[in-house]
């Protein structure tokens, strides 16, 4: 992967789709495809990624590798300054505070069979004891949890910052980037994007229907409606309604399809300065148009193009209902990752505090 600097600042003026891309009069360059602008800190444009050749592109184009040093293990987590964390605090004038995570699953379903084995190893007078032991990994589509920035996707063979599969199993673990680089806990501002607010886009069930993409565009609406502007350092959360719909039809096969993030999302994190992302689901939309062989193109561009950790499976329905009676979608976020050594995520649960 091609080694990009850092010249990303502001959002630019409004875009205009042209040649299946948004583009803003912005500088070419000599690279796959020969019509495709640049992003700067002027005019950043959010490319339509519609062929497999758009997303290498942009796995080049959005790269963060080296920005903050060879070593660096926190990627875009870096955005959230000491500043960050007071402004954050501030938020808090309800003292409202609400769970992002859903309930462990304990029994396998069609949309996941990796469970939370529970034991109790022990009962007497004095007190009880138990064992937790999941069946395969948290991983996947059931369980809430945060993935680990450089390890646990990888792209060509390396995850971000060049951290290279063969150093992953020679050492046993994620030499660079685990888990416990976070071990010191998130606390920045959270933003709710409830894509059942945008127009047409909710069914009378409550939520977006599955195989509904979430644009960049589709964000920057959402900006507009919710009242909200992302800035450097902030959380996004995409909000579809997958558990609603869940609990009302019952689980189904990720194979019909889920509701997420387009891939040009990428685009709008970087040129915002987004420091984490999540989601109800997996957060990628699917199916997508540009290949059937790449199935996380999101989480690719994220995690190992930007630097930037995602949260998967998150639950935002008591979060969706608190953020539209308060009238706000913007509220402290924290979360807490356990402090395990070259791990490649962690169970999570975060919180939202208003």
């Amino acid at each position: 992967m091609r080694r990009y600097g850092w010249q990303w600042a502001g959002r630019g003026a409004a875009f205009m789709l042209s040649a299946g891309l948004f583009a803003c009069g912005v500088e070419t360059v000599g690279t796959a495809d020969q019509s495709r602008p640049v992003p700067t800190s002027e005019t950043p444009g959010y490319l339509a990624m519609t062929t497999m050749a758009h997303y290498e592109q942009a796995m080049e184009e959005l790269s963060n590798w080296g920005r903050w040093g060879p070593d660096d293990e926190l990627g875009t987590a870096n955005l959230i300054t000491p500043a960050k964390r007071v402004a954050a605090a501030a938020l808090v004038t309800e003292g409202i505070s609400v769970s992002l995570s859903h309930d462990v699953a304990q029994e396998g379903a069609i949309d996941g069979r990796v469970i939370l084995e529970r034991e109790v190893l022990r009962v007497s007078a004095s007190g009880a004891s138990d064992r937790y032991q999941y069946t395969g990994t948290y991983h996947g589509t059931n369980h809430s949890h945060l993935d680990a920035v450089d390890c646990h996707i990888m792209y060509e063979g390396k995850g971000y910052n060049g951290v290279a599969m063969e150093d992953i199993e020679a050492t046993g673990g994620c030499p660079q980037g685990s888990i416990n680089a976070l071990k010191d806990g998130i606390v920045t501002r959270g933003i709710l994007f409830d894509a059942t607010l945008l127009p047409g886009n909710v069914n009378p069930g409550g939520w977006v229907e599955l195989g509904t993409a979430i644009r960049a565009a589709d964000l920057e609406a959402l900006e507009a409606i919710q009242g909200v502007t992302v800035e450097p350092g902030d959380v996004i959360l995409l909000y579809t309604g997958r558990w609603k719909r869940r609990a009302a039809l019952g689980p189904w096969p990720t194979s019909e399809g889920v509701a997420g993030y387009h891939a040009d999302v990428a685009y709008f994190m970087k040129a915002r300065g987004v420091s984490f992302i999540g989601h109800d689901m997996w957060n990628d939309v699917s199916p997508h148009e540009f290949s059937s062989e790449e199935l996380l193109p999101l989480h690719r561009l994220s995690l190992v193009a930007l630097g930037t950790a995602i949260f998967d499976n998150l639950d935002f329905e008591r979060l969706a209902e608190t953020a539209k009676e308060l009238g706000r979608y913007e509220f402290l976020f924290t979360a807490a990752p356990l402090r395990i050594e070259q791990g490649m995520g962690s169970p999570i649960n975060p919180i939202a505090t208003f």
